[in-house]
């Protein structure tokens, strides 16, 4: 939903400013399970690496600085992942038409946006993240980025890692996986990185591709289920469609719509899809980073 945002943008010294940012919390945004690879600096301060760099972002109330980005980089990287060009002001509202009852979640988490994340990563982190808490995913894509990905530069000039791209990772061993702390997941990013490296699930092929038939390619990958094929739908391929039920969705979705009865997230996830539609990705993210900081604490 494109909308116009009224920001202004510059750059001086490798800092971009954005002043004007409506509907935007940092914090919220990097900290609602949709991505990994961020360290807390301060209260809205986090380095974020993504797409081959490495930054520093700031919040004061409606100012956004990025620290080591050229205008070139936020033109052509984080204008595009922190998807500053949707008006979510309009997002919400639309969000609250389609069911009122989800106002207390979309006003509590007023400034998520949904990132565009890099499709590679988001799957192996997503296959990770399986029974695990986000520092401990976090960890792990720290782990496998410091041994297979590349080191860049970032905005202080220390040396930060990069996550690895398919052909890095594609000549990692199981072991040298294991190595990493992902556990039982190590065969599942063979697998995962076979399937993208030999061309069978592809960013170019999923998005050619129907949400289902889509969703099914990837279920094709050893320990991608739907909820993790859902999840990169939604987060690395801009499916905003998509709805991810896990264990803090389905006990709001069942408390919310279900008498607090015992579903099958099917069909929690087909209720969803007929409930919101192209809205399902954004009420998705409302509620779940709502349930699991707020509602279910």
């Amino acid at each position: 939903m494109a909308g116009v945002q009224k920001m202004k943008v510059s750059c001086e010294n490798n800092i971009v400013t954005v002043d004007g940012v409506n509907d935007f919390t940092l914090s919220q945004i990097l900290e609602c399970g949709q991505c990994f690879h961020f360290d807390k600096l301060d209260e809205e301060v986090y380095e974020v690496v993504a797409f081959g760099r490495a930054v520093k972002m700031e919040q004061t109330d409606k100012v956004l600085r990025i620290y080591g980005s050229s205008m070139e980089d936020y033109e052509g990287i984080w204008k595009l992942y922190l998807d500053m060009d949707n008006d979510y002001g309009l997002i919400k509202q639309s969000v609250i038409k389609a069911d009122g009852a989800l106002k207390t979640a979309v006003d509590e988490k007023s400034g998520i946006h949904i990132l565009n994340q890099d499709f590679f990563e988001t799957l192996i982190s997503f296959i990770v993240s399986q029974n695990k808490s986000i520092p401990q995913i976090k960890q792990c894509v720290k782990n496998i980025s410091h041994r297979f990905g590349d080191e860049v530069i970032g905005y202080n000039g220390e040396a930060f890692y990069v996550f690895p791209d398919v052909q890095r990772l594609h000549d990692a061993t199981e072991e040298e996986l294991r190595e990493c702390k992902v556990g039982f997941r190590a065969p599942y990013i063979k697998n995962a990185t076979e399937a993208v490296y030999s061309g069978a699930v592809t960013k170019e092929k999923l998005d050619e591709l129907d949400i289902a038939q889509a969703r099914e390619l990837l279920m094709t990958i050893k320990g991608v289920g739907e909820k993790v094929a859902n999840c990169v739908l939604l987060f690395g391929l801009g499916r905003r469609e998509a709805f991810p039920v896990d264990v803090w969705m389905k006990r709001i979705m069942e408390q919310m719509y279900f008498d607090g009865k015992d579903t099958k997230k099917q069909d929690i996830e087909a209720f969803a899809v007929n409930k919101f539609g192209d809205l399902g990705g954004y009420a998705q993210q409302y509620l779940f980073d709502y349930a699991r900081t707020t509602l279910f604490k």
